[in-house]
């Protein structure tokens, strides 16, 4: 039986690790990322995988590196031969790398070698993909360019968001990790090496790409409202306030309008003009507030959307 050492933090990661422990795999030791303040009163969180691990009596290690000979002897203490590693979020260094007789394997939601990095889903939805996936990879020193031990597809639907795909490719996931395992067990397991000249880079999502920005088309737009969907939300500014826009579709362009400006408001959506078709808003949420249909807010914000002027 493999002897298993799990490495993952959020919630993508807790999924994965209940279902090794739910099929009998031998979990030997957790290792997760240090407990961190958040809120307004710096109150310490433990994150989801330490708490399946808690409680189901696993030991845990946190590490702040994972550099330098001390992470390395903590590590090679615990007696196991691979090491799983989903969404970490930390690097593993090359000596790290070796410590199990079998190696490390990964769980990256894409379908490599396309949108190595830290935000596949995301990218793959502003990209117009029509399809993403998961491959499971046996680590190497490159960022996701390891070789590839088992790959599975999963289509991209027109109204697909980050949040649906998560929940989707976090299944897959926990079955394409199963199968590999079994494959490791048997032997049978057959890897491939990626193909260098295909590879695309999911960089990190920043705050500020999410402000809408209607010099690109309204298709792009609205991938990217999908994309940005739950975290960390597209948005314009009218009047000084901040409005997120959590659903929107794409209508033909007309003329003899500005990009940015407003071509009708009303119950059916808030019409914007980008360079190339016409974005209609149709779920909101003012800072603060929660989200809601488009009539909803009109009716208590109707002079922010007068038809005819411009969302700059």
């Amino acid at each position: 039986m493999l002897s298993i050492m799990f490495a993952g933090t959020p919630d993508f990661a807790v999924r994965h690790l209940s279902a090794l422990l739910s099929a009998g795999k031998q979990v030997v030791c957790v290792l997760t990322k240090p407990d961190k303040a958040f809120g307004r009163g710096k109150k310490m969180t433990i994150n989801l995988v330490k708490r399946l691990a808690e409680k189901n009596k696993i030991p845990i290690l946190q590490l702040e590196s994972l550099y330098g000979p001390e992470a390395q002897e903590l590590i090679s203490a615990f007696n196991f031969n691979i090491m799983i590693v989903v969404a970490y979020g930390l690097i593993l260094p090359k000596n790290i790398l070796e410590v199990p007789s079998l190696g490390c394997i990964n769980v990256h939601a894409s379908l490599l070698p396309l949108w190595r990095g830290a935000a596949p889903i995301q990218r793959s939805l502003c990209s117009g993909d029509r399809e993403t996936g998961v491959t499971i990879i046996r680590m190497n020193d490159k960022l996701d360019g390891g070789d590839i031990l088992y790959q599975e597809a999963c289509p991209i639907e027109s109204f697909d968001t980050t949040a649906t795909l998560y929940n989707k490719l976090a299944n897959l996931g926990v079955t394409s990790l199963l199968k590999t395992l079994d494959m490791l067990e048997r032997k049978t397991d057959r890897a491939w090496k990626q193909d260098e000249t295909q590879v695309s880079y999911a960089n990190k999502l920043r705050v500020e790409e999410a402000r809408l920005n209607w010099s690109v088309s309204a298709t792009q737009l609205e991938r990217c409202i999908r994309a940005f969907n739950p975290w960390p939300g597209s948005y314009f500014l009218v009047n000084n306030t901040l409005i997120k826009v959590w659903k929107a579709s794409v209508l033909p362009s007309v003329s003899g309008y500005l990009t940015g400006q407003i071509i009708r408001a009303d119950k059916h959506g808030i019409q914007v003009m980008s360079s190339d078709g016409i974005l209609n808003l149709e779920e909101l949420q003012i800072a603060g507030k929660k989200i809601t249909k488009v009539q909803d807010l009109l009716n208590s914000r109707y002079k922010f959307f007068i038809p005819g002027n411009v969302i700059i």
